[in-house]
């Protein structure tokens, strides 16, 4: 077995956080970091399995072998592995071999904080650090005017996969590619923003990105992370806003994502009436765990600090906040007081916000929600989710009904938008 040399990025303070579910900067401290620890260069590796007998890197630098680097179990009950290896370089390919005290199931996991990823459908994270020099300071220094509640908001919705492809090649265009396609295309038409479909990693095209593995790495069917910065900062430059995608409401169970993480739900609610999603066929969030909730503010907090996001589009709010969300009788549990409210992600999307807004006043959080439940869009102080726009899913559709009618018959349905 290779020397993996005790080594950590974590303080108590952090592992605190961690456990209370109130550190929202994970990515500095999970994941894969190129460091020097006594003059050797290498890097640190960190990965939450608290169910796990044994945590193996295991990747193209050791050929894949498992044991032969593992990783050690931190003493506090955090439930994380971590360690130094040495002489690993940037641009190293690995997975995190996993055996879990439950019936010793093995499992290969891509790093769930990775940088960056394989091109699909290989699976593996990729250690990955960039020096991107952004030049957007004169948009940022403004952005608090241009993307106020009260400002102007015109926003042009896309997947960079479909909008445009080198037919030649056929093959996706690059970040680097599109970019100047795109801002030429949003100033003629007048946007003021754009808001990317999920751009983080996804394993399944069809999908258009709403199936996530890797939320911490933009696709790399586009191109590298730098690419992508490259890309947000000409919309910047150009003084249009970006917005994101985001999907904290549901994962995937592809092998090599969240799913039985280390043998167990660790992501996941253990109970399906929480746990699985019956449309999708994928699995939802744990929002009562602490380290759940971590995980996915740091998740949101890490795109609008290392990627200079505007704001954040949540997607599929409604099948968060009901608990008999496309559920039959018999198939949900009611909360507490006997209600179909899940107070959990109440609670989880309060927390989010306040924290987004506490670091990045001049952002915007947008829920994509199509109910009618209150006070999404009102402040957590005065008894909202603490949104700062609705993404009004439910207009749209029933404008697309009124406007599918003959004319001679719209005049019946004005009752529809009250």
């Amino acid at each position: 077995m290779a020397h993996v040399k005790p080594y950590s990025l974590f303080t108590e303070f952090d592992i605190n956080l961690f456990k209370a579910g109130k550190h929202f900067r994970l990515y500095e401290k999970f994941g894969s970091h190129l460091v020097t620890v006594d003059g050797i260069e290498g890097v640190y590796f960190a990965v939450w399995a608290p169910s796990a007998k044994q945590v193996s890197v295991i990747g193209d630098f050791n050929y894949w072998m498992e044991g032969e680097h593992q990783l050690n179990v931190r003493w506090d009950s955090s439930g994380i592995w971590e360690g130094f290896i040495p002489l690993v370089e940037k641009g190293a390919i690995y997975k995190y071999k996993i055996q879990s005290h439950h019936n010793d199931v093995k499992t290969e996991k891509a790093d769930p904080y990775a940088r960056r990823c394989e091109h699909p459908p290989k699976t593996a994270s990729i250690v990955w650090d960039d020096n991107y020099k952004w030049k957007d300071s004169s948009w940022m220094k403004k952005r608090k005017k241009n993307n106020a509640i009260d400002a102007p908001f015109s926003v042009y919705e896309v997947h960079l996969g479909s909008w445009k492809k080198n037919v030649e090649e056929n093959r996706f265009m690059s970040y680097h590619e599109l970019a100047d396609d795109l801002v030429n295309y949003v100033k003629e038409m007048n946007f003021t923003h754009v808001e990317l479909m999920p751009i983080m990693e996804y394993p399944y095209d069809p999908s258009w990105g709403y199936q996530l593995t890797g939320y911490f790495a933009p696709t790399a069917r586009y191109g590298y992370p730098e690419e992508f910065k490259y890309l947000v900062d000409k919309l910047h430059q150009n003084d249009i806003g970006i917005i994101l995608d985001w999907v904290p409401s549901h994962f995937p169970e592809d092998a090599h994502g969240l799913g039985f993480f280390d043998g167990t739900h660790l992501y996941e609610h253990p109970d399906r009436r929480k746990g699985y999603h019956q449309d999708w066929k994928s699995l939802i969030f744990n929002y009562e765990r602490n380290e759940v909730r971590s995980f996915l503010i740091s998740n949101a907090i890490f795109w609008l600090d290392q990627y200079h996001a505007d704001g954040l589009r949540v997607d599929a709010v409604a099948s968060m906040l009901f608990l008999d969300y496309s559920r039959e009788d018999g198939e949900w549990e009611p909360n507490i007081y006997g209600g179909r409210e899940n107070l959990a992600v109440i609670d989880f999307l309060k927390q989010l916000n306040e924290e987004v807004y506490a670091s990045f006043p001049d952002v915007q959080t947008i829920a994509e929600e199509s109910t009618a439940f209150p006070m999404v869009s009102k402040p957590t102080f005065m008894g909202g989710l603490g949104f700062g726009m609705k993404w009004m899913m439910g207009w749209m559709h029933d404008t697309l009904e009124y406007f599918k009618k003959d004319p001679i018959y719209r005049k019946y349905h004005h009752n529809d938008y009250i």
